[in-house]
């Protein structure tokens, strides 16, 4: 069993297709529209299989997004190396992005770092 895709209400929807396409490599497809409720929304497929859904609606509340809260708190995507982290770390940071936390290896040995998209979603990069 395999995670197929993880969705995420999203207030740019084009911004936010354009974020994943950039800096975490993923492809889109074409734009699904529902006319009659507003809905739309893109699937972006990534190396490993796995697949984003980002989803942008007029009924969305938008709501505060503390660190840690109940609920699905991050994407996580592993680069590869640890140089991948820092560069892609850096890149993110010189282009305008918060980082939250790293590059740094955790207590449980992870090495990665946590930036904030443009709405505050919290991505984790890692090896």
């Amino acid at each position: 069993m395999r995670i197929s895709h993880v969705a995420m209400y999203v207030n740019d929807l084009e911004k936010a297709r354009s974020f994943f396409e950039k800096y975490f490599e993923g492809t889109s497809n074409t734009l699904y529209e529902n006319k009659e409720t507003g809905f739309r929304s893109y699937f972006l497929s990534f190396e490993a299989g796995t697949s984003l859904e980002l989803m942008s609606s007029p009924w969305m509340t938008d709501m505060e997004k503390p660190m840690t809260r109940t609920g699905f708190v991050h994407i996580a995507f592993s680069v590869g190396s640890k140089a991948r982290v820092d560069e892609l770390t850096n890149m993110l940071k010189k282009d305008g992005y918060d980082v939250a936390s790293g590059p740094r290896t955790t207590g449980d040995g992870y090495y990665e770092s946590c930036i904030l998209d443009f709405e505050g979603n919290q991505i984790e990069i890692t090896v």
